[in-house]
């Protein structure tokens, strides 16, 4: 197939990207470039645009015919969303109502979209199931509810299919050393620690009151590898219709048990001081990922907390000449 991968020159994206091409779909990467990187682009054609410009994405697919789309173009600062909310529903939302009204003007019928885990909020019980009620508390979440709920909504009045992927905390880098975490500001957790590590500062954790075990939050840390390779069996397996389904590995770390393990891999200390809680945080999260294990056929394979800070401490310290800012 070829397909339009919408953000596909983040993070995510071009790890899925990347999976695209090893499974002989070609992917078409369009991107504004404000999060990803050019040098990220390296599997097929980018095409320069934002997902708040219809006229710019159905040029494109009239351009390229996709027979499918991807969709990972968000802001996705939980902490940024509740300082600044109204940016995050008109690109988060009001973008991907963009890219389905373009898909509906070319025909395009194959919809996977990049949702979250936190679509649940401080869940009523653990780990996560994906009947679960939506309960999002920020506007970041919020903003994924709604997509997913418009999803729902079109499959019933048009033919497109579609499927949204609940990450965990997505993590790691690309196990050949070609693309990694490079966000600026970045606000994910391990890529901050490895970098404390790195120049040796010590790390902030974001409040150590919460009702977990040791007082940090508790989260579900899955391979951006694995991540990737779940977005290709979906498009491949993508049914009339929406479905959802979580992406984890079913397991909780907390935040000092990441930091412990960090150091480990490592072999280098890691100072901490406690800062207030990040506001939107959901004390625990963790998948249930037996949906996706039977319907998909998916399961986390590259997600032991070895293999994800091993592959994000390489790239932290030596990502290759061309990944430059």
């Amino acid at each position: 197939m070829k397909v339009l991968v919408t953000g596909g020159a983040g993070y995510i994206g071009s790890q899925t990207c990347k999976a695209l091409a090893a499974a002989g779909h070609t992917p078409i990467v369009f991107d504004n470039l404000s999060g990803g990187h050019r040098w990220a682009v390296r599997w097929g054609p980018l095409e320069e645009g934002d997902v708040g410009d219809l006229a710019r994405l159905a040029s494109v697919m009239a351009t390229h015919r996709p027979d499918a789309v991807i969709h990972f173009a968000a802001l996705i600062s939980v902490g940024e969303s509740v300082a600044r909310p109204e940016p995050y529903y008109r690109v988060n939302v009001g973008g991907a109502v963009n890219v389905l009204e373009a898909m509906r003007a070319a025909g395009v019928s194959r919809f996977v979209f990049s949702s979250t885990a936190t679509v649940h909020g401080s869940p009523p019980a653990l780990p996560i199931t994906e009947d679960m009620p939506y309960a999002p508390m920020s506007p970041y979440s919020r903003s994924k509810a709604m997509v997913e709920q418009i999803l729902a909504d079109s499959a019933g009045a048009s033919d497109i299919a579609s499927v949204a992927l609940r990450y965990f905390n997505a993590c790691g880098a690309d196990p050949d050393g070609e693309l990694g975490e490079a966000h600026h500001p970045e606000t994910h957790l391990i890529p901050l620690l490895l970098d404390a590590i790195h120049d040796g500062e010590s790390l902030i954790l974001n409040g150590e009151d919460y009702d977990t075990p040791d007082g940090t939050c508790v989260r579900d840390y899955i391979h951006v590898a694995d991540l990737a390779r779940a977005h290709v069996l979906a498009l491949e397996r993508l049914q009339p219709g929406f479905r959802a389904y979580n992406l984890g590995t079913g397991e909780g770390y907390s935040v000092r048990q990441i930091v412990d393990a960090a150091r480990k891999v490592t072999g280098r200390d890691l100072p901490v001081k406690i800062g207030p809680r990040r506001p939107g945080d959901p004390p625990a999260q963790w998948a249930d990922p037996s949906r996706a294990a039977a319907e998909l056929g998916f399961r986390a394979e590259a997600s032991s907390l070895e293999s994800i800070l091993s592959s994000a401490w390489a790239w932290a310290t030596k990502p290759p000449a061309y990944a430059v800012t």
